[in-house]
């Protein structure tokens, strides 16, 4: 860790800080347990007790300072016990955000006065943590609850039950101040790049108005940072004078991200980040993205249809059907050893470069349509589309009992899956035939191997 300045340091002098916190990084200054930062690993410490919220939500005095991230050293605090040792990411890390039992439902009105005819299950029943430093995907068909899920991660829809809960602080129990000052440490990515810049307004004005809005340092300090943030994400600096509509795909997607960095978040969701590019520049996105995770120890949930995409960027993968997950894995288990039938065909559908291959290949055709989440199927969602349920004789327990989600046995990876039948689906000849083709088709020496698995 680099040495405090002497700025920094009269800073921190003049704040609260305890004495314990004097060579702590900034997120400390605000009056956090000093004990929290002994955290960083699961199993080396816990905090205290339940941090204050005024720990949590004040900003840093430094924030501007030094070219440093907010809380970027609370994280990566090793084991005390451990001398050089490494932060683990995914699950060896602290919980950043935990998300319990999320239902977003959105009334269905007719008439001239809307009245209530039902309810749109857009999010029924979503559980799932996300590990500081780590990468989550999320994926699932158009529809599936993907980015309501993430609109309400940050409220911007309003869970209908459920709790959303960000380092040990319960979001729907703050008040729309508080919940604006935590935003800061929270920031989308959206899927299309243009639509999100303003167009009548500059780079600069776009990138600058977070810090704006949050009151963040003077003019001059705005301006430095901005040009800081044009840098980092590879643009250049006259970029700042010009409008939107003067970049390309990718130059706009840059702006997004700059915009979603400038107040130093913990969190990023990204919404499709790539998906309205072209495939040129999908690449430069992406590595931009896992540069800045290494520098400023980022964490991300990604949201992708993507799936060749997501197993190059994410440490685990949650798959959503109607508004429910139905297996959440480490990425390498999901698409070498996948337990859901709905995970299978999703696989199946990935294009292999291989004309030949592609060509005789087997997939996995879905028949129907995806049911209406106004009115979801009783016992299991999926069991109206499900290959696997009609080759095992269409068992009543599909159509009465709803699985919930259960341990896969991975060791030591926290897998789930929700299905009566995951046994069958790992004894599956298709299963073995769509990973034998991916297998194959990325080259690998393992392809039998790895569908017998």
């Amino acid at each position: 860790r680099a040495p405090l300045s002497e700025e920094d340091r009269a800073l921190q002098e003049r704040g609260s800080a305890p004495d314990e916190c004097r060579d702590r990084p900034p997120s400390c200054v605000s009056g956090m347990d000093p004990q929290a930062h002994q955290g960083g690993r699961r199993g080396a410490g816990t905090r205290a007790g339940e941090p204050s919220l005024d720990g949590v939500l004040e900003p840093s005095t430094s924030i501007f300072l030094g070219g440093r991230r907010l809380g970027a050293d609370v994280s990566a605090a090793a084991d005390p016990n451990d001398a050089g040792a490494e932060p683990d990411p995914g699950r060896a890390g602290e919980v950043l955000l935990a998300v319990e039992d999320l239902r977003v439902w959105f009334p269905v009105g007719q008439g001239v006065l809307r009245r209530g005819k039902g309810v749109v299950k857009a999010v029924d029943g979503v559980s799932f943590e996300v590990f500081r430093g780590e990468t989550l995907g999320l994926v699932g068909e158009s529809g599936c609850g993907k980015t309501t899920t993430a609109h309400a991660i940050l409220h911007l829809v309003k869970p209908t039950k459920g709790r959303i809960v960000f380092e040990g602080v319960d979001l729907s129990t703050l008040s729309r101040k508080e919940l604006q000052r935590l935003r800061r440490r929270m920031q989308p990515i959206f899927q299309d790049p243009f639509a999100s810049l303003n167009p009548k307004r500059t780079v600069a004005r776009i990138v600058a108005e977070p810090l704006v809005i949050h009151k963040e340092g003077s003019t001059e300090e705005r301006r430095a940072r901005v040009e800081e943030l044009l840098e980092t994400v590879g643009l250049p600096p006259d970029a700042a004078s010009r409008l939107p509509h003067a970049f390309s795909g990718g130059q706009r997607q840059r702006i997004s991200i700059a915009r979603a960095m400038a107040l130093r978040p913990d969190l990023i969701i990204a919404d499709e980040p790539v998906s309205a590019l072209d495939v040129s520049i999908r690449a430069q996105i992406l590595n931009l993205l896992a540069d800045l995770q290494d520098e400023f120890l980022l964490t991300y949930v990604i949201i992708a249809h993507d799936l060749a995409l997501v197993r190059q960027v994410t440490d685990r993968v949650a798959v959503m059907y109607l508004g429910r997950i139905v297996e959440m894995r480490r990425t390498e288990d999901v698409y070498k050893r996948p337990l859901h039938p709905y995970t299978v065909a999703l696989l199946s559908s990935v294009p292999i470069p291989d004309t030949a291959a592609e060509a005789k290949r087997q997939r996995i055709i879905l028949e129907g349509d995806v049911p209406s989440p106004a009115d979801p199927p009783t016992g299991c969602r999926f069991h109206t589309r499900c290959w696997l349920r009609s080759k095992l004789g269409n068992p009543d327990i599909c159509t009465s009992d709803d699985p919930e989600l259960i341990p896969t046995g991975d060791s030591g990876a926290g897998g789930l899956v929700a299905c009566h039948f995951s046994t069958e689906v790992s004894e599956s000849t298709e299963r073995r035939v769509t990973i034998e083709s991916l297998t194959r088709s990325a080259g690998g020496d393992d392809a039998g191997r790895s569908g017998q698995e």
